[in-house]
């Protein structure tokens, strides 16, 4: 088998590795990030059931208004402060962290910090 030598398909090797571990249930649901060049996504995801509970990302509106002049590991963490608020809102209080296979740096930190600062425990 040929080995996988890009960056982005290390990454979702990491990310299969990590997901072997990492399920969400509908008790404590799965927190899972994507970051992209300029933007950074947020699901909270039961995978008992297969569906996405809540979602944020630095697209929206909400983040958009605020984010002018900002770092995008400052903009990370409103996103969590967002996805925080609206798991709250929806009943959710834990969560399993799912960092997507990236490194638990910078924007993926800044994300989870600012969940936590929403009102969710991981």
């Amino acid at each position: 088998m040929a080995r996988v030598r890009t960056r982005s398909g290390k990454r979702l090797i990491r990310h299969a590795r990590v997901r072997r571990k990492v399920a969400g249930t509908t008790a404590r649901p799965r927190l899972a990030v994507f970051r992209s060049l300029g933007h950074v996504y947020a699901q909270v995801i039961d995978d008992s059931k297969g569906e996405t509970l809540v979602a944020g990302s630095s697209i929206e509106g909400e983040v958009r208004a605020k984010k002018s002049g900002q770092s995008k590991t400052e903009v990370a963490k409103l996103v969590g402060v967002l996805v925080g608020s609206r798991a709250k809102k929806a009943g959710i209080s834990t969560v399993v962290f799912d960092r997507g296979g990236y490194k638990y740096h910078g924007r993926v930190q800044a994300l989870a910090d600012g969940a936590r600062e929403g009102g969710l425990v991981f």
